[in-house]
C-alpha cells in the first residue's frame, strides 16, 4: 500500500512542461510489456509515448528546474561543498607526518606495480621469438625482484636520508628503477632495433618508440631540477621538473597502452606460440609482487611509526 501511495504521489509532482521532453511519440502498437519498467509510465505508453533516453546535459539542467527532488539534490551538493571546506579548514592545522611518509610510501607500491605489468605487457605481446628464447629463464622473476626493490628502495630512502644525504636518496631510489627499466623495455629496442624493413611501418613501432622517447625525456627532467635552476623562485605553482615528468610520463602510458593494444590485436599468433598457458603463472606472479610491496611499505610506515613515537616521548 505505501508503494502505491507513494508512486501516486510521484506522479503530481511531475512538472507537466517536462513530459514532451521526457516521452517521444511511439504508436501503441509496437509497445510491448517488456519496454514497460514502471507503473509510472503506463498510461504515457498507452497514450502513444515512450521514455527516451537522455544526456547528461539534461540530467544537469534539471538542477535549475522546478521538480519534486530540486531541494532533496541541493541539500546534497550544499552539504558536500560545506564538507570540502571544511576538510579544507583542517588540512591546514591537522598534519600528519605519520600519514606524510605513508602516502609517500603508497605511491612507491603503485609505482613498481607499474614496473612490473610494464615488464609483462612487453614480454607478453611486444617481445621479439629470437630475444624471447635469450631471456625467458629470468625476465620475469628478475622484473618482480626489481620492481620489489624499486618499492623497498625508494621507501627506505624516504624513511632514512634527507637533504643531507640527498645522493645515498637518489641512489636507493634511482639505481634499483633505472636497472628495471632497462630490463622492461628490452623487448622493445631489440624490437625497434631488428625490424625488417617491411615492418618499420608497424604504427604499434612508432607507438613504442614515442613510448621510450617520453620516458627518457621525463628521465632527466626527474633527476634534474630544470627550469627552476633557469629561473630561482618563478617555478614552485608552475613549470618545475617534476611537473615536466608527471606529463612526460602520462604521455609514455598513452604511447605505450597504444602500442601494446596494436600488438594484442596484430600478433596473436606469435604471443600465443609463445607463451603458451601461461596467463595463471604470470597472474600469480602480480599477486606476489603486490603482496611483496605491500607488506613492505607497511613495515617502513611502523618503522616511521616507532620512530615518531620515540621523538615525542
Amino acid at each position: 500500500m505505501a508503494t502505491v501511495v507513494t508512486e501516486k504521489l510521484s506522479r503530481l509532482f511531475i512538472n507537466v512542461q517536462q513530459v514532451p521532453q521526457l516521452l517521444a511519440p511511439l504508436s501503441p502498437s509496437t509497445v510491448s510489456s517488456s519496454e514497460v519498467p514502471k507503473v509510472f509510465w503506463k498510461p504515457y505508453i498507452h497514450a502513444g509515448y515512450r521514455p527516451v533516453r537522455q544526456t547528461w546535459r539534461y540530467y544537469f539542467s534539471t538542477l535549475f528546474q522546478q521538480h519534486n527532488e530540486a531541494i532533496n539534490v541541493w541539500t546534497h551538493l550544499v552539504a558536500a561543498l560545506i564538507l570540502l571546506l571544511r576538510f579544507q579548514q583542517l588540512s591546514q592545522r591537522a598534519k600528519s607526518e605519520f600519514w606524510h611518509y605513508s602516502f609517500f610510501f603508497m605511491d612507491y607500491v603503485g609505482v613498481a606495480i607499474y614496473q612490473y605489468g610494464s615488464a609483462l605487457s612487453h614480454y607478453y605481446y611486444t617481445i621479439e621469438p629470437s630475444w624471447h628464447e635469450k631471456i625467458k629463464g629470468f625476465y620475469m622473476p628478475m622484473a618482480v625482484l626489481l620492481a620489489w626493490l624499486s618499492c623497498a628502495g625508494s621507501c627506505y630512502a624516504k624513511y632514512r636520508y634527507h637533504q643531507s644525504a640527498r645522493l645515498l636518496s637518489r641512489l636507493c631510489q634511482e639505481l634499483p628503477s633505472g636497472l628495471a627499466y632497462v630490463l622492461d623495455i628490452s623487448p622493445v629496442v631489440h624490437r625497434i632495433f631488428t625490424a625488417p624493413p617491411s615492418e618499420r611501418a608497424d604504427p604499434a613501432l612508432l607507438y613504442h618508440k614515442c613510448q621510450v622517447l617520453f620516458f627518457l625525456i621525463g628521465a632527466f627532467f626527474f633527476s634534474h631540477p630544470y627550469p627552476e635552476k633557469w629561473f630561482p623562485g618563478k617555478c614552485h605553482f608552475f613549470g618545475q621538473s617534476h611537473q615536466i615528468f608527471h606529463v612526460c610520463l602520462v604521455l609514455c602510458t598513452l604511447a605505450q597502452i597504444e602500442a601494446v593494444v596494436l600488438d594484442y590485436e596484430s600478433r596473436r599468433q606469435i604471443y600465443s606460440a609463445l607463451q603458451g598457458d601461461l596467463a595463471h603463472n604470470f597472474s600469480a606472479l602480480c599477486l606476489f609482487t603486490v603482496t611483496c610491496c605491500v607488506l613492505t611499505a607497511a613495515c617502513m610506515a611502523r618503522k616511521v611509526r616507532n620512530t615518531l613515537g620515540f621523538k615525542e616521548e
